[in-house]
């Protein structure tokens, strides 16, 4: 089965999924105020290497004729239909890429989900969009996205209603997620530097959750005050209710050890880290004379 062939008469434009050019994509072009709420007709365009057959440009043109208008720089994803294949489970998932924006753009990798009527998460994965080559300023452009059966959580195709998104949570990048107790202590330039070391942590992995010492030190009564950094890779917020944890100094010596039970939970938030401060009483501080210039948190095994 060729590519054209996956789209037929039959197929209808279902849900559009628009969001603001902003969340994904920095452009140079802005609308006055008096066209922002223009309706913008977005006009059919075909991938410079495709040479469409004229009875498939007569399909395309029927779905494309389809399609509401979207207002000002608003990129969308308008689902049309899903086709399985039965011979590893991959769902092709034909869908118009549009852009209202006034002028043309080329995009890299995205996260796109596929989600239900009831907005229940059914497939996610990862694509280049540089693949879809450049779009054209007020143009929709066909696409099948294939989502590989690895990527899948339905155990079926959905019904009527479904949609295929951008996920902008993979899209805002990773955030710094200030507790109301930090945001009320801290000034509003210690927030900021927060802001800027956070930037600056290597990427985490998609399902990665890690512990990295910001500030560390003793106090009089010998107990270890340990500021950390609880970083969360996950597009789902975790929930810590008891977390083990061990601190090593710079001769990476376990120099204190102890589990925290945190009431109330502690959450953090779909991509992003947030910093919090565990307090190790003097019995749990194991070593003396600790070597505090450089130092490592970690979670026990």
């Amino acid at each position: 089965m060729g590519l054209f062939d996956l789209f037929k008469k039959s197929d209808k434009v279902g849900k559009d999924s628009a969001v603001d050019s902003s969340s994904v994509v920095e452009t140079s072009g802005k609308s006055s105020k008096k066209d922002e709420n223009r309706d913008v007709i977005t006009n059919l365009s075909f991938h410079p290497e495709w040479d469409v057959p004229q009875e498939q440009k007569y399909v395309f043109n029927f779905l494309a004729n389809d399609l509401a208008p979207l207002k000002p720089n608003q990129l969308s994803l308008s689902a049309i239909n899903i086709e399985p294949s039965q011979s590893n489970g991959s769902w092709n998932v034909k869908a118009f890429f549009r852009s209202s924006l006034s002028e043309a753009i080329e995009l890299g990798d995205i996260e796109l989900l596929i989600l239900d009527k009831d907005d229940n998460r059914l497939a996610a994965q990862y694509f280049d969009f540089k693949e879809l080559g450049v779009i054209p300023a007020e143009s929709a452009r066909p696409w099948i996205f294939t989502f590989p059966a690895s990527s899948i959580t339905a155990d079926k195709v959905p019904e009527e209603g479904w949609k295929i998104s951008f996920n902008l949570l993979s899209l805002r990048g990773h955030q710094l997620d200030l507790d109301d107790t930090w945001k009320k202590q801290l000034p509003k330039d210690q927030q900021e530097k927060l802001e800027e070391i956070v930037k600056t942590l290597p990427k985490l992995g998609k399902t990665e959750v890690n512990f990295t010492g910001l500030q560390a030190k003793m106090n009089n009564d010998g107990s270890l005050h340990a500021s950390i950094f609880i970083r969360n890779g996950h597009d789902k917020a975790i929930n810590l209710e008891q977390l083990p944890l061990e601190i090593m100094d710079a001769r990476n010596v376990v120099v204190a050890k102890g589990s925290f039970k945190l009431d109330p939970v502690l959450s953090v938030q779909p991509n992003t880290t947030k910093p919090w401060t565990f307090i190790f009483p003097k019995e749990l501080v194991t070593v003396k004379g600790i070597d505090l210039s450089r130092w490592t948190a970690r979670v026990p095994q």
